[in-house]
């Protein structure tokens, strides 16, 4: 019951709109035909409800246009024929009405999600790669022609370096290395057991058991376990993690 109930809602409007054009004269009918081709299109896309009443009101109208030709021209068998051949050409160009507007809101889905698909399959996955290149460490022996700092010599292989701004570094051996900008100093711990790192800028100092310069990356120390052991930054190497 609710389905027959359903199917009168819509169909009953459709006859009647029929029936109305029907009983006019041909050319209002043909006016009002006009009118829903007009609204079909303009509303397509714009206002979605609009565009559906107006197709429904085309297809709806056009048998009742047909009709009133019909009885214009006489109502004889050639107006039949003639309002056959009108309902075959006009059904047809509503056809291809309909299927042009449909096919271009396809387009228009289409050219909205493309992008954003192809913006996802070219997006790279992860974060972007950071290749690290090492500036080698310049080393030198002490003394060397240093104007900021000095090497005082302590016997076996060690000394310390005292620096103009006060710094001392003790218990280190005569090599020694600076940073490409000057802001890090390394020395070599007796016996290669290690380096020790001093930071100008913030006065840090590190003894590091172990551990073997590797390079600079900039101005930041990169470190590793022996000879053929993997480069690793400072921060990692002192246990502080990832700085952001």
């Amino acid at each position: 019951m609710a389905a027959f109930a359903r199917w009168l809602v819509r169909t009953l409007p459709a006859a009647a709109w029929t029936v109305v054009v029907a009983l006019l004269p041909w050319w209002m009918g043909l006016s009002l035909v006009l009118l829903s081709v007009l609204g079909a299109v303009l509303f397509d896309r714009r206002i979605v409800h609009y565009a559906a009443l107006c197709r429904r009101a085309l297809r709806s109208g056009l048998p009742g246009l047909l009709f009133a030709v019909q009885r214009a021209l006489g109502g004889d068998l050639i107006a039949w024929g003639a309002a056959l051949l009108g309902a075959l050409v006009g059904f047809s160009l509503v056809v291809l009405m309909e299927s042009l507007l449909d096919h271009r809101v396809r387009r228009t889905a289409q050219a909205k999600v493309s992008p954003e698909w192809s913006e996802l399959a070219m997006a790279p996955v992860g974060p972007p790669a950071h290749i690290i290149e090492l500036a080698r460490a310049q080393w030198r022996e002490a003394p060397g022609d240093e104007e900021r700092m000095r090497f005082e010599s302590t016997g076996e292989g060690r000394g310390r370096y005292v620096f103009d701004q006060g710094q001392v570094i003790d218990k280190a051996s005569p090599r020694y290395c600076f940073s490409p900008g000057g802001r890090w100093f390394a020395a070599d711990l007796p016996g290669g057991r290690g380096e020790v790192l001093w930071d100008s800028h913030s006065g840090h100092t590190h003894r590091l058991m172990g551990w073997q310069l590797s390079g600079w990356e900039g101005e930041q120390p990169w470190l590793a376990r022996g000879s053929n052991g993997v480069p690793t930054a400072l921060h990692e190497v002192l246990g502080q993690g990832r700085r952001r």
